[in-house]
Formats: structure tokens, sequence, C-alpha cells
């Protein structure tokens, strides 16, 4: 692994330097200021999550060695089908009895390992300078590392019209699995009801009765779950397990330390039914809005209870109350949200392989492998056309 490593590019230089090396910074402190996960969120990232990625950090200069930007990066193997379904991914799991590693690649990619990827501009008008200079580098920064593609993971639709000068660099766009999106124009949860379809209000409170009558059920809002980590940890597992997409897996120390290094960002709502967890949600939240981060059920009783449903309407109710205006889900479980009136939120990958003469035929293979295309439920949502 090349360390310290300076890249030049027409407009300055792109150093790559390690988490000891940003911290000796000014400027690390002030990286993604204006957003949600700030630059102790990928500290938090990467002393947490430390497995299965390699992490470093560009630091993007201007010709006058000015700072402009520091983006994470990081080194992945990743699953080339991981969005793939169907008879072609039971040969695949097939094959990787034997080979592990078939169809799999080693990958740079820019953004975060826990979340939606973020330009740290800290001007606005400084994010193309930011896509320009990561484009014109990290091809050989990658070749150099062996690793055989680039990609910008999971960026907001926001920021298409600055990364879509990738393009000029070989990049091409693909759909990512988006975030779904509600706003909060409500005055109470029975107006968000109302708002709803015939079927899916009539659906929901069916539910919830039959929840209330099995017992009480408890709502605790916590900033520290740390006393509780045994209990809930299970429960996240419980849920990561039975995703059919899996990138990160959060651990124990992640879930206990985010509170204390983002105290008046991280909620936690916890659920208890005869003083037993049985279900939790990370939420983080930041201006009008609250980002559902994680969820955790006790499958035990997730489904006789309803508790999927229980749980989003108890957040959106907290969320309603705070006066926040927008409920942001994480991607998956599309067919609920769908019914419940949210709307898609857009994340784009944009891929690069390092070989310049496979570039073309991979941009053809991407098309069959990118994740949304198997999903037949996001071409249902109003917005999918925004995919």
């Amino acid at each position: 692994m090349h360390d310290d490593v300076a890249v030049p590019f027409p407009g300055g230089t792109v150093r790559i330097l390690t988490l000891a090396g940003i911290r000796k910074l000014d400027a690390w402190p002030r990286a993604f200021r204006d957003r949600c996960k700030d630059h102790r969120y990928y500290e938090l990232i990467e002393e947490t999550l430390a497995n299965d990625f390699d992490y470093r950090y560009a630091v993007i200069e201007d010709s006058s060695g000015n700072i402009r930007a520091i983006q994470s990066i990081f080194f992945v193997r990743q699953n080339l089908v991981e969005g793939i379904r169907g008879f072609f991914r039971k040969i695949v799991d097939l094959v990787r009895k034997q080979f592990p590693r078939f169809l799999t690649m080693r990958v740079l990619m820019v953004g975060c390992a826990a979340g939606a990827g973020e330009l740290d501009a800290h001007d606005p008008t400084d994010e193309r300078f930011v896509a320009e200079a990561l484009g014109a580098t990290l091809r050989d920064y990658a070749r150099q590392n062996r690793a055989s593609l680039v990609v910008f993971k999971d960026f907001p639709a926001q920021y298409r019209a600055n990364l879509g000068t990738l393009s000029e660099n070989g990049y091409m766009r693909v759909p990512s699995m988006p975030m779904t999106r509600l706003n909060l124009s409500f005055q109470n949860f029975d107006e968000y009801l109302q708002r709803l379809g015939y079927v899916s209000r009539k659906s929901l409170r069916r539910k919830f009765r039959k929840t209330e009558r099995a017992g009480k059920i408890d709502l605790e809002v916590v900033n520290d779950i740390s006393p509780h980590i045994d209990q809930i940890y299970p429960l996240y597992l419980q849920v990561h397990e039975r995703s059919p997409m899996k990138f990160e897996t959060l651990t124990k120390e992640f879930f206990c330390r985010i509170a204390q290094m983002m105290p008046e960002y991280a909620r936690f709502f916890v659920w208890r039914e005869s003083g037993r967890i049985i279900a939790f949600s990370l939420c983080l939240l930041y201006g009008d809005t609250i980002y559902e981060e994680c969820l955790g059920l006790d499958y035990a009783v997730a489904l006789d209870l309803h508790l999927y449903f229980y749980t989003m309407r108890d957040v959106i109710r907290w969320s309603i109350e705070q006066k926040l205006r927008h409920y942001v889900s994480g991607p998956l479980n599309y067919d609920p949200k769908l019914h419940l009136g949210h709307e898609l939120a857009p994340l784009d990958l944009y891929v690069l392989h390092t070989r310049g003469w496979l570039n073309p035929v991979f941009s053809v293979a991407l098309k069959y492998l990118e994740p949304t295309r198997h999903d037949p439920i996001l071409k249902k949502f109003p917005n999918a056309d925004q995919l």
C-alpha cells in the first residue's frame, strides 16, 4: 500500500494520507462541516469498521497550496453481483464454494463506508474542482494499489451536475439502490394517515390495533445506548442477516461511540414489551431532517406484532412533534415504503475500470450488473424516472 502519495493534476495536487496524517491538518475539523455526517463520523467509521476496509483520505490542494477539500476514500473487495437474484446468482454462489473470490474485485471507493457519499467542498463552487481533481488522479493511484475499479459510492442526485465532469475521464454513472424520503407536512400522525390511500390506511390501522391488543409496548428515546448494547446488538444482526444486500456490518463499538462523538445528532429509539427490548432504531438529526440509519427487530415477535410498521409510526409521530420536516430512510424494503407515501431519494454510482481498454466493455456489463435493474418495486414509485 502506497501511503502519503502526491498525485499532480492540472489545477493542483491530490495528496493521499492516513487518518493520522489528516488529523495534523487544520482543515480536517472543518471537513464535511455542513453535513449530517461530518469529520467525526468518518473517524468513527474507520476506528470501528476496520476489518473490511482499508481507509485513506485524499487532500485536494489547488496550485497555490490551499486545501480545497478532504475526501474519504477506501479500498474494499466488492461482490460484483450483490444486487442480482435468481438462477444466475445461484450459479455464482455455487462456484464460490470452491472459488470464494469469483466475480469479486478489489475496488477503490470514494465516499462513506457506512452511508451515502458527500463531497467535502468548503464552498459549493468548489464541488466541480473536487470532482475534476479526483477524476484526474484516482485511476493511477488505484492501479498502483492493484484495484481494478474506482467507484464513487452512493452520491445523492444533487451532485449530478458537478460529478458529471467525471465522464471526461471515462467514468459511467449508474443508479444505486436509493434511499426514500417522506415530507412531514402534517400536524399529527392521524393527518398523515388520512393522506394515504384507503387500503393502506385501513391496513395500517388494523396492524396497530393488533399490536396494541397483544400487550403494552413502551418507547424510550435516548442518546446513549451503551447500557443496553448487549440487548440491542443481536436485534441489529437479525435484521442485517435477513437483508438481501449487505455492504458494511456495524459493530457494538460503533453503536456505543456514536452518541459520545456526535451527541447532538444521535438518537436511539428503544421499544420494550414487559421490560424486554424488542426493537430499536438509530437515527441522526440534522437541521429539519431525521435520518433513520438502521433498525433492529426481535423476529421472535416482530412479524406477529408488525414491529416494522409500529416502529416507523412512532419515529414519524415523534418527528412531527419535534417540528421536523423530512424523514429519510435507508435503501431496500421498498414495497411498504411505496404504500406509505415515500418518494425515492436517488443515489448514484460513478464507475471506472482502471484498465482503459477494458472500460468500454465494462461499461456495457454495468447496465446488467447495476442493482436497481433487479428490483421491480422501484419502477412503481411516482418519481422512479429520477433514478
